[in-house]
């Protein structure tokens, strides 16, 4: 099983795409992971660079519009999904979208409609749609999201836990049910470590976040363990520490730019190095 790293363009927005590119394949992603709608841009030009620097790309969404009710909420969702399973460049389309669906506040039924809509726009397009774990999202909590899981055991998540742990206010080991099914389910990683108190720690390699990356590192495991048992032959990870104001960038030296790109090429080193000498035997 091979693993593809992507990084994120969020945080990297003022960078010049060629420069961005230029960075991402000579630190050795294997592609990226980008919100095309979050500001205008030509997207026949990065889909241009991205094929011209052999890179992959995966994207996130939500939608972003404010909605007079529930109803227009779901035809923008059903337009922009679409609209951005349609980008792509010859043989390069996007590998998957991670869709950050709904509220946390929309009733159950709301959310089984979102979920079809998704569904119906994956079928007719053919690109994957994983619904990502999020905060403010119907998806905010291991506890909402197992019933779901339950009943539909196609539907596929990029799993943050990073998100779940700062709900909480826990490691979830008191739910361990809802997190393990979650795993079962999931397709893509967003690596951030987040904490009891915040979902991205001030920086992963202090010794007082070693339980909040000893925790996270645990999830991850499993989920490698289980894509590998069920016969997978890749999966993909995005490091995905945030800019500010995710990142309290106090007392921190270089640009808010620099501490992204260390902290995030720290995680995918570190994990690139332990899966690489576990992906051929058991963790």
């Amino acid at each position: 099983m091979k693993i593809k790293f992507l990084c994120p363009r969020w945080g990297f927005d003022k960078v010049p795409w060629e420069k961005f590119l230029a960075d991402v394949k000579s630190e050795g992603y294997g592609g990226i992971e980008w919100f095309p709608y979050s500001k205008e841009e030509n997207y026949d030009e990065v889909l241009r660079l991205l094929r011209q620097h052999d890179l992959e790309l995966a994207i996130v969404m939500a939608v972003k519009q404010r909605h007079q009710d529930f109803k227009e909420y779901l035809s923008l969702l059903e337009t922009q999904l679409t609209s951005l399973c349609s980008l792509r460049n010859g043989s390069l389309a996007p590998l998957h979208i991670s869709a950050q669906t709904g509220r946390e506040y929309f009733s159950d039924e709301q959310i089984e409609r979102c979920l079809d809509c998704c569904a119906a726009v994956s079928k007719r397009t053919g690109i994957a749609i994983y619904q990502e774990t999020h905060r403010n999202k119907w998806s905010y909590a291991a506890h909402i999201v197992q019933p779901f899981l339950d009943r539909r055991p196609d539907l596929l998540l990029t799993l943050d836990v990073s998100h779940w742990f700062c709900v909480s206010e826990s490691y979830l080991d008191d739910q361990s049910p809802a997190l393990q099914k979650a795993i079962e389910h999931a397709r893509h990683i967003h690596a951030r470590i987040g904490h009891a108190e915040g979902p991205q720690v001030w920086d992963p390699m202090a010794p007082e976040y070693g339980d909040a990356l000893q925790a996270h590192l645990d999830v991850w495991d499993t989920w490698i363990k289980n894509r590998m048992k069920d016969g997978a032959t890749w999966g993909t990870i995005t490091p995905e520490f945030g800019p500010p104001p995710y990142m309290v960038f106090a007392n921190r030296k270089g640009s808010p730019e620099q501490e992204q790109w260390r902290l995030n090429k720290w995680m995918k080193d570190l994990l690139e190095k332990r899966y690489e000498h576990h992906l051929n035997k058991s963790i």
